[in-house]
C-alpha cells in the first residue's frame, strides 16, 4: 500500500478544533480522497491519500 502525505498536523491542538479533520474534509470536498491518520513516532496526525505514488504533482 502507498501513501502521499498532504499535510502534518501536530497532535497537541487545543481542546475541540481538529485541524486535519477539517484540512481533509476540504480535500474532500475538491475531490481528494483524503484521510487521517495518526503517526505515534512524531505524534502528528498525517492527512494522507491511498495510492497517490503515481501522482505526477509530487
Amino acid at each position: 500500500m502507498s501513501a502521499k502525505v498532504l499535510e502534518r498536523f501536530p497532535a497537541g491542538a487545543p481542546r475541540g478544533s481538529w485541524p486535519a479533520e477539517e484540512f481533509a474534509a476540504a480535500r474532500r470536498a475538491e475531490g481528494e480522497a483524503a484521510t487521517v491518520v495518526m503517526d505515534l513516532q512524531s505524534d502528528a496526525f498525517l492527512v494522507v491519500v491511498e495510492g497517490a505514488e503515481d501522482d505526477s504533482r509530487a
